[in-house]
């Protein structure tokens, strides 16, 4: 900030008087029946850049603990692409969820539920024939897929 302007000021006015408004705000967290993690996945185009924004909520038992929303990098061949690449930053949130939960000593006793709204995608988490329209996508699949063959993951349709 060598250079501040009155935007600036405005700006960070602006900040403080909506943390000022928002101090009784946050994530109420209650003991829930159930210990299952279950990941929801979407995505969004935008017209401008041609990128994608993944977004996918996790939730333990009733409570939401983590969420993200991020543009990817590169723009995508097709929305099955698009939809597998948010799967697979799905299940790697939730897999390193999963051992951090075992490492406090509360294992998961089931798979980890992930919807995704995107059947052609919820296929090739499960088909091990790889196609020559998904060479681009390999990474992500070998892993998606070894998650689900070893039965850590159930891919859903929602």
């Amino acid at each position: 900030m060598h250079t501040s302007r009155e935007p600036h000021l405005t700006a960070l006015k602006r900040i403080l008087r909506y943390l000022h408004g928002s101090l009784d705000y946050g994530l109420l967290l209650r003991p829930s029946p159930t210990s299952k993690l279950v990941v929801y996945t979407d995505w969004a185009g935008c017209p401008d850049t041609c990128r994608s924004t993944s977004d996918y909520v996790v939730f333990l038992g009733a409570n939401l603990i983590f969420w993200a929303a991020k543009q990817q990098p590169v723009v995508s061949r097709s929305s099955t692409e698009v939809e597998y690449r948010v799967v697979a930053n799905g299940v790697a949130e939730a897999s390193w969820l999963r051992q951090l939960l075992h490492e406090l000593h509360s294992p998961l006793q089931r798979a980890i539920l992930v919807y995704c709204d995107n059947v052609s995608a919820i296929y090739l988490s499960t088909n091990p024939v790889q196609h020559q329209r998904t060479k681009h996508v390999e990474i992500d699949l070998h892993f998606v897929r070894e998650r689900v063959a070893a039965g850590d993951v159930w891919i859903l349709s929602v």
